[in-house]
């Protein structure tokens, strides 16, 4: 046992003894291995360094050279620049000299032209005193000759040049007259010929009395009621008068108040169709008929601004337009010639080029005052700009209205055009009518007006006052007077008359020249 344990440990000890030779063995092996395998990527790293090291060489050659061919390029570029420079200074200094040289000439040209005109003023200032001498002298023989002195004869001239200035003045104002009118006459009538052409309006055949027909003859005592009952309560709520005549089936409403004769009217057809008058229903129906009429004057003033295209108007505006319906100017309605002036306006504004739509509005509230004239104190202008302003209209509008009858200046186009509207459309043919009396009574005015004159011999008012021809002396006033006399004659009738349309002034003179052969 002990024998076979000595031989196992020696062969262990033997085997450990070779395990370790191997492993020596081995590693040495490997040890060889690796060296060559670092000696291989030594010798890889000092080709590849020797390539980095032989490319940097080369990259860094091809940049110097680059650097040195930009530096080289930069440089030739400023050499050109500078040269450039160099040429143009030199140039400059070229043009410098040359200036110089002819700035030099010039200063030499002008001081000999200043020592002649130096000569010539001398020259000059000598000639003036010979002939100062000389005048002296003539004056001297001319007062001794025509026993004169300076400052008579210089009164004398100015008396002539100042008579000829006057003609010349008289005949210069009367050609520039003539051209003017020429001019603005065939302005004006294009653009009213226009505008007229544009716009047609029927006749006025409204009337001022109001007629209810009938449908009997009892109903006259049912209207004036037991005692008169009926008709004094009619009269009483509604403030007309009723006339009763012999004329079969027709009542006649007096009143100077268009607006109650509408409502008595009204009322008074509703209480024949209804048949039952009597004092209570009397009050009711004349109460109602007001209301009624109140919306049927709203609703007319409302269609007319909405046919003229006007907006952004007060409706107690709207409602005097409406009132206008019910009033009339020598037979022309209130509202329609309101319109007429509206549209005649608007279109010659727009042949103008003016604002059309305050033309419109202008034209249409032109006569505004006439519709409260029977109900408050002072003439329709006067209630008409009151109640613009109260209303805060347009200042055009105001002049407007405030100067369509002359009694202020006009301060715009648009109120010169609303007076030529208002004119054309009072002046038409049919729009109005005026008693016998106030025609007489126009023409003796016409008449009175040029016979006031100095020179007139005889007048003659003719064409219905739209036109008065006058007569002068001959002998008394010439042509330039007569033509003044025409003027002055035509601003006096616009100062003293109020006339529709327009009166045209003629001056006459004749001078006859009569002899007898015998």
């Amino acid at each position: 046992m002990d024998m076979n344990l000595v031989v196992t440990i020696l062969a262990g000890i033997i085997c450990f003894v070779l395990g370790i030779a191997v492993m020596i063995l081995l590693s040495k092996l490997g040890l060889n291995r690796n060296k060559q395998n670092a000696k291989l990527i030594i010798d890889e790293a000092n080709l590849k360094s020797e390539n980095i090291v032989r490319q940097a060489t080369i990259d860094a050659k091809t940049q110097v050279y680059e650097l040195k061919l930009a530096a080289e390029k930069e440089i030739k570029e400023s050499r050109a620049v500078l040269t450039e420079y160099e040429n143009k200074l030199n140039r400059r200094d070229d043009n410098l000299n040359l200036r110089d040289t002819s700035l030099l000439s010039k200063e030499k040209s002008l001081e000999e032209k200043e020592s002649k005109l130096t000569e010539k003023y001398q020259s000059l200032d000598k000639m003036a005193a010979d002939l100062n001498d000389k005048i002296d002298q003539q004056i001297v023989v001319l007062e001794r000759v025509s026993s004169l002195s300076v400052n008579e004869a210089k009164a004398e001239l100015m008396d002539v040049v100042e008579k000829k200035m006057e003609n010349e003045v008289e005949a210069y104002i009367r050609d520039r007259e003539d051209e003017a009118k020429s001019k603005a006459d065939e302005v004006a009538k294009n653009i009213i010929v226009n505008s007229i052409q544009r716009y047609s309006q029927e006749e006025s055949v409204g009337r001022t009395v109001s007629v209810v027909a009938l449908p009997s003859e009892d109903m006259k005592g049912r209207i004036i009621g037991r005692e008169g009952r009926n008709i004094r309560a009619i009269e009483q709520a509604t403030g007309v008068d009723l006339i009763i005549d012999d004329t079969p089936e027709v009542i006649t409403i007096s009143c100077f108040d268009p607006i109650r004769r509408e409502v008595a009217r009204i009322a008074l057809e509703t209480l024949i169709k209804d048949g039952r008058i009597q004092p209570g229903r009397i009050e009711d129906v004349v109460e109602k008929a007001r209301k009624d009429l109140d919306k049927t004057i709203q609703k007319f003033g409302e269609d007319a601004i909405f046919k003229l295209g006007i907006s952004k108007i007060d409706r107690e505006i709207v409602h005097l337009v409406g009132r206008l319906r019910y009033r009339y100017s020598y037979g022309q309605n209130g509202l329609e010639h309101s319109m007429e002036v509206a549209y005649l306006t608007g279109m010659m504004a727009a042949e103008l080029g003016l604002n059309q739509k305050l033309a419109k509005r202008a034209g249409l509230l032109h006569d505004i005052g006439k519709a409260l004239d029977f109900e408050m104190e002072g003439s329709h202008v006067e209630l008409g700009v009151r109640i613009a302003k109260k209303h805060n209209e347009n200042p055009v509008v105001i002049n407007a209205i405030a100067s369509h009858h002359g009694d202020v200046e006009a301060t715009s186009m648009i109120s010169i055009l609303v007076a030529a509207a208002d004119t054309l459309s009072a002046a038409r043919p049919g729009a109005r009518h005026e008693s016998f009396e106030n025609y007489i009574q126009r023409l003796e005015q016409l008449e009175g007006i040029a016979n006031s004159f100095d020179g007139v011999e005889q007048t003659y008012a003719i064409q219905a006052g739209r036109e008065i021809r006058v007569m002068v002396i001959p002998d008394k006033v010439d042509d330039l007077k007569a033509k003044r006399i025409a003027r002055e004659i035509r601003e006096k009738i616009e100062n003293e008359l109020t006339y529709p349309g327009q009166i045209k002034v003629t001056v006459i003179r004749e001078l006859r020249a009569q002899e007898l052969a015998k």
